[in-house]
């Protein structure tokens, strides 16, 4: 007898990474300090020494995938100064299924300041993200936001034909909404990025956002900074850009003195340097 060919066995269960952590600071008489801190699972967060609180935020996973879950949550309370930054690129690896999410959550206090500066985010063929970025701001608080994402690393010839990557900013002033982006590839994505009005065959993007009373004085800075590659504008408090490069060491070549502009000539991390 004849039989026919034995059914293929089923995928086995994947271990999916999951993570979590919370930081909260607070002013004391001119100096920032610690008041709460909460790392679970592979979400970590390290404190360098510094006048004012830098944190360094740590995936031990060492990347994403579909499935993984990391979830980060800072406040600067009145009068506070908060710097966030990430150890590396995030990476976000192919995913057999299901999609890699990750919510930050950002309240600012009254008069406080925080800087959201993760580096960069590198998607991989087949990888597929989606990212949340919600912030709370109290009366004259400021924040700084930037998000970049490198589609492959060009330097290795990776091309990034297929994928998702979904992310969406919600930023409020005392409860009224003030910004709001979203910003959406999915399916061809190397097709995508070739078309005139999205990359023009750029390969790494970033999005900056600074919400300040004194916003309109950094836009020319900020344009000279970035030149070519992208745009400015202010309007009602705010500051948006866009940069697009041809890689990812380019990108941070027109971010670097970007940032550096929209900090007023403070110095950025120094994991941003290393």
């Amino acid at each position: 007898m004849i039989q026919g060919p034995a059914s293929l066995p089923e995928l086995p269960t994947l271990q999916r990474a999951r993570g979590a952590a919370r930081i909260a600071v607070r002013d004391d008489a001119g100096t920032t300090r610690l008041t709460r801190l909460f790392q679970d699972g592979c979400a970590k967060i390290r404190l360098p020494r510094g006048r004012d609180v830098e944190a360094v935020l740590i995936n031990t996973a060492g990347g994403v995938t579909g499935g993984d879950r990391l979830s980060w949550a800072a406040e600067a309370g009145a009068g506070a100064r908060l710097t966030l930054t990430t150890q590396a690129c995030e990476k976000v690896y192919r995913a057999r299924d299901g999609v890699a999410e990750v919510r930050t959550n950002l309240t600012v206090g009254e008069g406080a300041s925080l800087d959201w500066l993760p580096q960069e985010t590198i998607l991989f063929d087949g990888g597929a993200l989606s990212r949340r970025l919600e912030a709370e701001l109290g009366a004259g608080a400021r924040l700084l936001a930037v998000e970049s994402v490198v589609l492959g690393r060009t330097a290795m010839d990776e091309t990034v034909r297929q994928g998702a990557l979904a992310d969406r900013w919600r930023i409020r002033r005392e409860g009224r909404l003030v910004f709001a982006d979203d910003l959406r590839f999915e399916g061809a994505i190397a097709e995508l990025a070739e078309r005139a009005p999205v990359l023009a065959g750029g390969r790494a993007f970033a999005s900056l956002l600074l919400v300040d009373d004194d916003a309109p004085r950094f836009l020319a800075p900020l344009r000279a900074a970035i030149g070519a590659r992208g745009g400015a504008s202010a309007f009602d408090g705010k500051l948006f850009a866009r940069i697009v490069a041809p890689d990812g060491f380019t990108l941070r070549q027109a971010m670097l003195p970007a940032l550096e502009a929209l900090r007023d000539g403070q110095p950025l991390p120094r994991v941003w340097r290393t």
